[in-house]
C-alpha cells in the first residue's frame, strides 16, 4: 500500500468532499478517486458511501480511519524529525584533540562562519586520553584530531593542517647537546605516545613507551622531569613553551596532519558544509 494512497484516503475520510481533497493534496480528481478504488479493492468492501450531494464513510471506513490515523501521523512525525536531525541545528559543535589546534585552523572557523552567518559555532576541548569520546557520545558534531585515523564507526574527512614534528624533552637531557634528533634516537630513551604512534623505529628498534598520563599538562610536567621525551606537532614549541623543556626538531620524521573525523551515523548537513569549508 502506498503512502500516497493511505494519505489519500485520510485526507478524504476528513474533507468527505474530493474536490477539496484534490485541491489540499494538490492532484487531480481522477486520482483521488482512483486511489479510493484501489484501496477499496484491496480491502474488498466499500469504504465511502458516494452519492451526487454527499460522501461518506462507510462503518469499515471509519475503523481503517481510526486505526490508520495515529499510526500515519506518527510515519509523518518520525520522517520530519529525521529530516530536521539531517538539516541539524544552528549550532556546529567542534572539538580539538588539543588545545592550542583551534589556533592552527582558524582561517577553517573564519570560512566556515562567513560562508553561513546564520551559523553557531561552539569549540570544546576533547579529553587528552580518549579524544573520540565526546563524539560518540553526540557532545560535538566534527573533531580536528591527529590523523590517521582508523576507527570503523567514524567518517575521516579532509587533513586541515600539517606541521613538522619536533621532541620534547627535559632541558638537562642529552639530546640538547644536538641541534636534531631523528626517529632512530627514539629507541635510546622513554618516549610518551602521543603524536608518534608506532612501537618501533622505522630501522625496528622497539620504542619503549612512557606511563600513560590523563592531561596535556601532566604529559609536560613528565618530561620536565625526566621521565621520558615525546614527540608533538612543531605549534607545541611556541604554544607550550617553558623553562625546563626543550624541543629539538625530528628531522626524519614525517609531517604531522590533523584532520576532521565525524561519527558516520551523525553525519548531518553543518558537518558536510564545514567538511566542505576544510576542502
Amino acid at each position: 500500500m502506498e503512502r500516497r494512497d493511505l494519505e489519500v484516503f485520510l485526507t478524504l475520510a476528513e474533507e468527505l468532499h474530493f474536490s477539496r481533497t484534490a485541491e489540499r493534496l494538490r492532484v487531480s480528481q481522477a486520482r483521488v478517486s482512483q486511489s479510493v478504488k484501489q484501496l477499496e479493492r484491496r480491502i474488498g468492501a466499500p469504504l465511502f458511501d458516494r452519492t451526487s450531494r454527499r460522501v461518506a464513510l462507510t462503518p469499515i471506513g471509519r475503523r481503517l480511519r481510526d486505526d490508520l490515523a495515529p499510526a500515519y501521523r506518527q510515519v509523518v512525525d518520525g520522517l520530519a524529525r529525521a529530516v530536521e536531525a539531517a538539516r541539524g541545528t544552528d549550532l556546529l559543535r567542534v572539538g580539538f584533540e588539543a588545545p592550542a589546534v583551534a589556533d592552527l585552523v582558524t582561517d577553517l572557523l573564519d570560512t566556515y562562519r562567513a560562508r553561513h552567518p546564520d551559523r553557531e559555532v561552539r569549540v570544546r576541548e576533547a579529553p587528552f586520553t580518549d579524544p573520540f569520546a565526546l563524539l560518540r557520545a553526540d557532545e560535538v558534531d566534527v573533531l580536528v584530531t591527529l590523523f590517521p585515523v582508523g576507527e570503523p564507526d567514524l567518517t575521516a574527512g579532509p587533513v586541515v593542517h600539517e606541521e613538522p614534528l619536533v621532541l620534547a624533552v627535559a632541558d638537562t637531557h642529552p639530546f640538547t647537546r644536538h641541534e636534531s634528533v631523528n626517529l632512530e634516537d627514539l629507541a635510546r630513551d622513554t618516549v610518551f605516545r602521543a603524536a608518534y604512534w608506532r612501537d618501533t623505529t622505522p630501522l625496528g628498534a622497539p620504542v619503549k613507551r612512557g606511563r600513560d598520563v590523563t592531561t596535556f599538562q601532566e604529559l609536560l610536567t613528565a618530561i620536565a622531569d625526566g621521565e621520558g621525551v615525546c614527540p608533538l606537532g612543531a605549534h607545541a614549541a611556541g604554544y607550550f613553551a617553558r623553562p625546563r623543556i626543550t624541543f629539538l626538531p625530528l628531522v626524519d620524521a614525517p609531517r604531522l596532519a590533523w584532520g576532521l573525523v565525524w561519527r558516520t551515523a551523525g553525519e548531518t548537513a553543518r558537518v558536510r558544509e564545514f567538511a566542505a569549508a576544510a576542502r
